[in-house]
């Protein structure tokens, strides 16, 4: 796509954008349709088009979760201390609880490939992360390890200093390279923009260098940087790749009210620092949580 091209794009996407808190004003709710005064309507958007919600081990969501959003949950421990044995118990919590996904570093994509055999549990691992500024032909063959070792979805980091000197034909081959093998294995591929590293005008140029790239997702952050997902950010996102991809809130969030309002922004899916708290409401998973807690991402 040519530069003058995409900064049209921007422009008139920004110039439409207007904010996705329509019942609030000066942060007070006015028509009880917000996220928080309308739980039931947040709920059965939650059924009706939510895809996943993305959690680790961590803060106890306020007043809890219902049960069956445990198929929209990505099981998470991307810290770079995280032993074997902290990924088993992983996975074990994953075929308990029936999440749909571990998301674990690319070294342990084996090792839970194996334990998570004839489960309904997919593997997910992340690519040429946390900063994204391998190169290329990395995080293409980092893919195709990963894939290999049996993972089926993959999350990659943006080049941001590449978005940011304008070099969008690389950012866009970048990430085609990342999607083209994932195709190659009927793998979904996600792009992790970093949201906060970027401009307003440079997220909306990620998303449509993710959208061109043939990507299945967009992704806010992953954790390791500044910043994570804001309800603006998502409702950004979503207008720039409208139906045609699934929109990723990772960063962040930590309560039931928090992740219901990025899915009412339009995410598809949920990267927080909760798990089994989320699903269980009880403190099983205390003594694990000081060492296996997961950013989020």
């Amino acid at each position: 796509m040519h530069p003058k091209e995409i900064e049209r794009l921007v422009h008139s996407i920004l110039s439409e954008q207007s904010s996705p808190h329509s019942c609030c004003k000066d942060g007070t709710c006015s028509d009880g349709l917000c996220v928080t005064h309308n739980k039931e309507g947040v709920k059965n958007i939650v059924h009706a088009g939510a895809s996943r919600v993305t959690a680790g081990i961590g803060i106890e969501a306020a007043g809890g979760v219902e049960t069956d959003l445990a198929r929209f949950i990505d099981h998470t421990l991307l810290k770079p201390e995280a032993t074997k044995n902290q990924i088993i118990h992983l996975c074990n919590e994953a075929k308990k609880y029936n999440f749909a996904s571990v998301c674990i570093n690319p070294s342990y994509v084996s090792l839970c490939a194996k334990l998570l055999r004839d489960t309904p549990v997919k593997v997910c691992t992340v690519i040429g992360f946390p900063l994204g500024a391998t190169s290329t032909p990395a995080k293409a063959f980092e893919s195709e390890h990963a894939l290999r070792d049996g993972a089926k979805e993959l999350d990659m980091v943006i080049n941001v200093g590449m978005l940011k000197s304008g070099e969008y034909e690389y950012v866009e081959n970048d990430i085609f390279a990342v999607v083209t093998t994932c195709r190659r294995y009927g793998a979904l591929s996600k792009v992790i923009l970093e949201t906060g590293l970027l401009t307003d005008e440079e997220k909306v140029k990620g998303c449509l260098l993710a959208k061109r790239g043939g990507a299945d997702f967009v992704k806010t952050s992953t954790g390791f940087a500044k910043g994570g997902a804001t309800v603006g950010d998502i409702a950004l996102m979503r207008k720039v790749v409208g139906s045609a991809m699934g929109v990723k809130a990772s960063g962040g969030v930590r309560t039931r009210e928090e992740a219901l309002a990025m899915v009412a922004s339009g995410a598809d899916r949920i990267g927080a620092s909760a798990s089994v708290k989320i699903v269980s409401g009880n403190g099983e998973s205390k003594k694990v949580e000081t060492t296996n807690s997961a950013q989020s991402y």
